[in-house]
């Protein structure tokens, strides 16, 4: 219910959806994007359908298994005390073998590589929710480069103007040297701050491009983020439901155990029927001189049941127990980790999401508060009542706030989607992505996979389904100019 809930959240939110976008302008494009082309989510994917093989690889040793050989010999040289032996021979056999009982072993190894399978599912789901969040970052680090430069770039335009108004009024006596001395530093640190920034847009860029495989073009602001949990405790019981992490490491100690049952199966007897046929042909060569009254060539079958029961392996079996009984401790261990990680990413998300937006409230109003500042000091310094120093302070404030402000929203989105993504809440389905029919599915390879067992049925040979980004240009620093741009 709380899926569907935050499912049709994002959709009424977000914009519709582009097929095959060849530029991502909004944050719904970028991740349908990167979930169709991104190469760390496509080998996820592969190496998912890697481990479904694992379900056919274990009932296979459970299964019939029938072989055939042919033979051809030529006896270069015979023993002198053999008037019989031929001087060549063809030998053809077949065999069938049929595993009555295994101690268990291939009944457990099933089971434990289903589990696995689980547990891979649930891998796969968290690095889908792993390149989301980093898209979301990625989105918002270009749509706060584009705001930084914006900012900054009017700075430098809002402080020359006023080196040239103070050069002016030196001109005519009414400021001095040190007015100009402090207006030209403030300019020259203003342009630093304006190639810092244009420095990180490009690089945010470029990760940008990274991760979705197009270079970003005049993004849209993102959509709202659903209603995110009230409480902390709320946002915990959630993660431990359904954050795919703690699901992988739960499956996996399940396997874990299940291994120790399979080791324990190498102690106890194994039942098998064979079957067979042999058939020799000696061209005539057996018997020598009394060839003619021997048969040339003979057919035989046999059958049975064969009972194999072990007595001593050299300390084999229990080594292989404790090995097994290890791994699941360490397995168990590992899932009490995944389970606080889950629980510490959580409660970090949540609170720096409330911590950032209580930052954009405060931030609003110190950018208001700024900007009276400085029409009231840029007033009175027309009448003599303050410096240049004072207006170049009162700018710089107007500056951090803003940058504080821009610098905050993004904090908050991504904190946001970070929590949404720690409670297992953060994949295609929930961001409405497409429907069942568009999304991926590994549990259709799995289904696909899991009854084979003829030996020649192969998949086509593999090809690459990510986008290279070889043709992308590489990105500057220039930002696309709107009303709503930062700067105005």
């Amino acid at each position: 219910m709380r899926r569907s809930v935050i499912r049709l959240a994002l959709l009424a939110a977000a914009s519709t959806v582009i097929a095959a976008p060849a530029a991502a302008d909004t944050l719904r494009e970028a991740l349908t994007q990167a979930y169709q082309s991104n190469p760390t989510l496509q080998a996820a994917r592969a190496n998912q359908r890697a481990t479904d093989e694992l379900v056919p690889l274990e009932k296979a040793a459970g299964r019939p298994n029938v072989g055939a050989t042919v033979t051809h010999i030529e006896f270069l040289k015979r023993s002198s005390n053999s008037f019989t032996a031929p001087e060549r021979t063809l030998s053809a056999a077949a065999d069938l073998s049929v595993p009555i009982y295994s101690g268990g072993a291939v009944r457990n190894s099933v089971r434990a590589a289903r589990v696995r399978v689980d547990a891979g599912q649930a891998n796969l789901r968290a690095t889908e929710s792993a390149i989301f969040s980093q898209v979301v970052a990625a989105y918002m680090d270009v749509i706060r480069g584009q705001a930084l430069v914006g900012l900054t770039a009017n700075q430098v335009n809002v402080l020359s103007v006023n080196l040239d108004a103070t050069s002016d009024r030196f001109e005519i006596g009414d400021l001095t040297r040190t007015d100009i001395a402090q207006s030209q530093s403030r300019l020259a640190l203003a342009e630093s701050d304006l190639r810092t920034a244009q420095s990180n847009l490009i690089s945010a860029r470029e990760f940008y491009i990274q991760l979705v495989g197009d270079a970003p073009d005049d993004l849209q602001p993102p959509p709202p983020l659903p209603a995110l949990p009230a409480t902390a405790a709320e946002a915990v019981d959630t993660a431990l439901e359904y954050n795919p992490d703690l699901i992988a490491a739960r499956e996996n100690a399940k396997a874990a155990e299940i291994d120790i049952k399979v080791t324990r199966a190498s102690r106890l007897p194994t039942v098998s029927l064979f079957a067979g046929t042999d058939y020799n042909d000696f061209f005539g060569t057996l018997g020598g001189p009394s060839a003619a009254q021997l048969s040339q060539s003979e057919t035989t079958a046999s059958a049975g049941v064969q009972v194999s029961i072990p007595i001593f392996q050299g300390g084999r079996p229990a080594a292989l127990e404790r090995q097994a009984q290890a791994f699941a401790s360490a397995a168990l261990e590992q899932e009490i980790a995944a389970e606080r990680d889950a629980i510490a990413q959580v409660r970090a998300a949540y609170a720096s999401w409330q911590a950032s937006s209580a930052i954009i409230e405060s931030s609003q109003s110190a950018v208001a508060a700024a900007e009276l500042s400085l029409e009231g000091v840029r007033a009175e310094n027309t009448v003599g009542n303050r410096t240049i120093l004072d207006i170049l302070n009162a700018e710089q404030e107007l500056l951090n706030a803003r940058v504080e402000l821009v610098t905050a929203r993004r904090n908050a989105y991504v904190a946001g989607f970070t929590l949404l993504a720690a409670m297992g809440r953060a994949e295609a389905r929930d961001l409405g992505l497409g429907d069942a029919t568009l999304l991926y599915d590994p549990q259709v390879n799995f289904d696909r996979v899991e009854g084979k067992w003829f030996d020649w049925d192969s998949d086509p040979d593999p090809v690459a389904r990510s986008t290279r980004t070889t043709d992308v240009p590489a990105p500057d620093a220039e930002i696309p100019q709107t009303d709503d741009s930062p700067n105005r």
